[in-house]
């Protein structure tokens, strides 16, 4: 089985006039592994899942499979229709995938039993690794700790993709020791790690990557100052990329790189003019351009 620890990319799609840019993708995707990355996602929420459709989400799981085939590839399953996510279950796992990561029913808003046996239902018809994905600002509901660790019991349940807002609960969880605890919020990277957290799935880690890496690495040597004096030397650039949402200014930043195209399918908008500025000199300053 993977191991779910380190620094995973939730990969963003690329696009060329409304259409999916296979070539900068798989290009995005070799460029992350080799850089050092513990794994990657396919249609996260920063890959814009929601505005692909479904075929479209297949094609890009099987491009970044086929452009790393031996990097661990964990995929997006999102949805609030629980009968059309368990049909859709079934044609993901005719690939090689390395878990499922699965936030809660949007818009629904369940009881936490009603959460609970939702994952439940999910697990039991998985033959993956299943990441509960707690992001309550876009699904509308968190997943009490409780909730969560009473899905730990289930074998095939293994991690927590941790965007719940509460340090309390983040500590709860890793005390525990039943999953392993990955941050989805960039900027309590360095604490979750700290705190005993596996890793992370950092959208922000498109750029600098190796940056991210070597942080994740030092920690794990107990190597504290070094990893926080890296981290901070980071965190201008991981504040700039979520003042507008994600993923518009990833995309502007690697745009300015030369490794995509700017572009997002509506109602997401491009960066603004005054974001690009800071962008590029923050890209500057760490050695980007």
């Amino acid at each position: 089985m993977t191991s779910f620890d380190g620094i995973w990319i939730p990969l963003i799609t690329p696009f060329h006039d409304g259409r999916i840019d296979f070539p900068a993708l798989q290009a995005l995707a070799r460029s992350m592994v080799d850089a050092g990355i513990s794994g990657l996602v396919a249609c996260g929420s920063t890959a814009e899942a929601a505005a692909l459709d479904d075929d479209e989400q297949l094609a890009v799981l099987d491009a970044i499979i086929a452009a790393v085939p031996d990097c661990p590839v964990m995929m997006g399953l999102a949805g609030n229709r629980q009968a059309a996510m368990l049909e859709k279950m079934q044609k993901i796992q005719q690939r090689r995938i390395a878990g499922l990561l699965i936030p809660a029913p949007y818009y629904i808003r369940p009881s936490q039993e009603g959460l609970r046996a939702f994952y439940l239902a999910m697990a039991d018809a998985a033959n993956a690794p299943v990441i509960v994905y707690n992001i309550p600002y876009r699904s509308g509901i968190n997943i009490d700790a409780a909730t969560i660790l009473s899905l730990a019991a289930h074998e095939r349940i293994v991690a927590v993709k941790d965007c719940g807002g509460s340090m309390g609960a983040t500590m709860d969880l890793i005390t525990h020791g039943g999953l392993c605890i990955l941050s989805g919020e960039d900027e309590q990277i360095f604490t979750t790690l700290c705190l005993g957290g596996s890793g992370a799935i950092t959208a922000a880690a498109h750029l600098r990557p190796d940056l991210f890496v070597r942080v994740a690495q030092l920690v794990r040597a107990q190597r504290i100052d070094e990893a926080r004096a890296v981290f901070y030397d980071l965190l201008p650039l991981i504040r700039l990329l979520f003042t507008e949402p994600n993923p518009a200014p990833i995309k502007t930043a690697l745009a300015l790189m030369g490794m995509v195209r700017d572009e997002l399918r509506a109602p997401m908008q491009a960066s603004s003019p005054a974001l690009r500025e800071k962008l590029q000199r923050e890209l500057l300053r760490l050695g980007c351009l």
